[in-house]
């Protein structure tokens, strides 16, 4: 997962709906947007909206059923974000220990 890709990710990430439609398809499994809707305080359009820009992000998929299309959540694309978070995190544990280290002396 490159940079860009990240972005993507955390972007999606940060909106409040958006957690709660990747909640509710990691419970469901799959979902269509009308479902989606009767369960979050928004309209069928903004669930759709929403949906896109998960999409885009990598974490949720769209197959088509019929004149539906059914998401499912996509685990290994946060799996993947959670990976480079950590190693950010590591990062910046090894930098601050060698502050802390070079402050004490």
């Amino acid at each position: 997962m490159n940079r860009s890709e990240l972005d993507a990710v955390l972007a999606a990430l940060a909106e409040p709906t958006r957690r709660q439609l990747l909640d509710l398809l990691a419970e469901r499994g799959e979902a269509s947007a009308s479902a989606l809707a009767q369960a979050v305080p928004v309209t069928r359009q903004a669930v759709v909206k929403h949906l896109t820009v998960l999409d885009g992000a990598g974490l949720v998929a769209g197959r088509r059923a019929g004149r539906e299309v059914l998401y499912r959540a996509r685990p290994e694309r946060l799996e993947e974000a959670a990976r480079r978070m950590s190693a950010l995190a590591a990062a910046w544990e090894t930098r601050l220990a060698a502050i802390k280290r070079i402050a004490e002396s």
